[in-house]
């Protein structure tokens, strides 16, 4: 399921679950096309965070580049990874991080 982050429940969200958090803006066209691939992803939760709503957040994980995707495990970040993935590279990645 994707979900935006539209409150500052941030730290609820990735406290609660396993959960992969895609940092993008909409002016962002790489951030748009992976948003596309992460619609095909139904083994984790995703919430998307706007940078430009939320930057400090962002910069709370070290986001300098977007899209950024990262997982969250019992409210810390496990793995993270910069740029668009393909669908075959996401699955596997979180394959090996959930």
């Amino acid at each position: 399921m994707i979900k935006f982050l539209e409150k500052d429940n941030f730290k609820e969200e990735v406290n609660s679950q396993t959960i992969l958090v895609d940092f993008y803006a909409d002016w962002c066209g790489p951030c748009r096309q992976l948003g596309s691939v992460l619609e095909n992803i139904n083994t984790v939760d995703i919430l998307k965070v706007n940078v430009d709503n939320y930057p400090d957040i962002a910069k709370e994980y070290g986001v300098m580049s977007i899209p950024t995707l990262i997982i969250f495990k019992d409210g810390k970040d496990v793995s993270k990874k910069i740029g668009l993935q393909s669908l075959s590279e996401l699955e596997s990645w979180i394959k090996d991080n959930i």
